[in-house]
């Protein structure tokens, strides 16, 4: 467990103390393309800059999906999947999906878009970013270092309750399985390819997927670090990439790890047992028409 649970606040490392630094903190940017220039996470007043955590001793969690637009690197590498080279493309950010009864399937978080020259759209590919949830209070600890970032960039806040953590199952399972299952079933029933940006850390807990060649693909994981730099500074960088078949992930990711029936079995015994050996809770009560 890291003294120190915060890796990046409003988009500089928590040991950073320049005046860049300084400036994006006081004034609550985001450096990372967000649709305003101000961070926006939790609460538009008074945002959760929070853009990664530590993990371990070594490892960084980005908790944010606009920490993954760094210089649109995600962009990039995505249109490498959709499009052959040399095709004209543009992206676009939060694109309502509907089904067929018209009825809202959620937002793609970017659309990479390719035109031909009169500009009429000839393809399309959806970009999908995870970010990992946190469990626990990371709220506090954010409250506590904005107090003095020179005084607090090497806080202990071990022992402090609630120490926050990523929550990678929870992660998978409430966010990425189903953003597959709905936006991804639409969309690879229209043909069309899906990337999703998702870093190390997370990619690592899940599932091990079955690999195909690029041209046998519909699915492209784009796997990021953050890597540090100079004065801490800590940058997107892709690790690799590991390219799927859209149903076989989606079945892998959604699929259980199942345990075994004898252990479940044993639980309800117990329960019956407990339940059998406990008297009724029943009350005797007094016959209301006596006089």
């Amino acid at each position: 467990m890291p003294n120190h649970p915060l890796a990046e606040v409003f988009g500089h490392s928590t040991i950073d103390l320049s005046k860049r630094a300084q400036r994006y903190r006081q004034n609550k940017l985001c450096p990372f393309n967000n649709k305003v220039p101000n961070c926006t996470k939790d609460k538009a007043k008074d945002p959760l800059g929070v853009c990664s955590i530590y993990h371990g001793q070594s490892s960084t969690v980005i908790t944010c999906p606009i920490r993954f637009r760094e210089e649109w690197l995600i962009a990039d590498d995505a249109a490498e999947f959709f499009f052959p080279e040399g095709l004209t493309w543009t992206s676009l950010t939060e694109v309502r999906l509907s089904d067929g009864d018209g009825k809202s399937a959620g937002n793609i978080d970017v659309v990479l878009v390719a035109y031909d020259k009169t500009g009429k759209v000839v393809d399309f590919g959806s970009l999908e970013v995870q970010a990992v949830y946190i469990s626990g209070n990371v709220r506090d600890p954010f409250t506590h270092y904005m107090a003095d970032c020179s005084a607090h960039r090497d806080m202990d806040w071990r022992n402090e309750p609630n120490y926050p953590r990523p929550d990678f199952l929870s992660s998978s399972r409430k966010r990425l399985a189903p953003q597959l299952m709905f936006k991804g079933g639409i969309l690879n029933a229209w043909g069309k390819k899906m990337a999703v940006a998702i870093d190390s850390p997370f990619f690592n807990t899940l599932p091990k997927l079955t690999e195909v060649s690029q041209k046998d693909a519909d699915v492209a994981w784009l796997v990021y670090d953050l890597i540090a730099g100079q004065n801490g500074t800590l940058g997107l960088s892709k690790t690799k990439t590991v390219y799927t078949r859209f149903s076989e992930a989606l079945n892998t990711i959604s699929r259980p790890k199942v345990g075994k029936i004898d252990c479940f079995l044993k639980i309800l015994q117990s329960k019956v047992d407990e339940k059998l050996e406990s008297p009724p809770a029943n009350q005797t009560i007094e016959n209301p028409f006596n006089a």
